[in-house]
């Protein structure tokens, strides 16, 4: 699942449908889309659900849910994606099984490690930059955060989220970042194909020089 992980966002999408944008996003190389609803409906969200995990079961990409653990279960979902405030992991693995991806939000060492001791398969560091697609998602942190987080745990995929785009991407990867996590800088592009690939392009580029820590 690692090089460039899309996360959906209806209010940017500009009329398409997160399955849609989903398509276009794993046709530009994208290896795993998440679907992020915020205050919708079950049925909906579940609805979507499923049509994406046949798009990503076609294309041999991943598919993970955010925050809801019953519409990953109902929709046969790669996993799960859990904030701080969410599910305990530890119940969701008990749910979900051990063949499940179950990432988890951090933002410092402290909740990287026991993430890690926890058993989660990846951690979502963010916001590493200034984001207004997650008004609650809290001060940026910083690329040091990567770099600090990868030295605590350097077992663990990491995927930087939060303001990320064509101009910050390589310095992402360069930290320390396996992956990176963009919404808007997919989501709401004429061309969702095109910036897919564009941005997996210049982590594939860039991967080559990131130091070893």
């Amino acid at each position: 699942m690692i090089d460039l992980y899309v996360v959906t966002d209806s209010s940017l999408s500009r009329g398409r449908t997160d399955a849609e944008v989903a398509r276009l996003a794993y046709e530009g190389g994208a290896e795993t889309v998440q679907l992020r609803i915020k205050g919708g409906d079950g049925c909906s969200m579940l609805s979507q659900a499923k049509e994406i995990r046949e798009i990503a079961y076609e294309m041999g990409r991943f598919f993970i849910v955010n925050d809801r653990v019953d519409i990953a279960l109902a929709s046969d979902a790669d996993g799960v994606h859990l904030g701080q405030d969410d599910m305990p992991l530890e119940d969701a693995r008990r749910l979900m099984g051990d063949d499940a991806l179950i990432g988890i939000s951090v933002s410092n060492v402290r909740e990287a490690a026991e993430a890690y001791e926890g058993g989660a398969d990846y951690l979502g560091i963010g916001p590493i930059f200034t984001t207004s697609t997650k008004p609650d998602a809290g001060v940026a942190i910083g690329l040091d955060a990567i770099i600090n987080i990868r030295r605590e745990v350097p077992e663990i995929p990491l995927v930087a989220i939060g303001g990320i785009n064509r101009g910050n991407i390589k310095d992402v990867i360069l930290a320390g970042a396996d992956a990176a996590a963009v919404v808007s800088a997919v989501v709401a592009q004429d061309d969702i194909r095109g910036a897919a690939h564009d941005l997996r392009d210049l982590i594939l580029k860039i991967r080559p020089h990131v130091p070893r820590r």
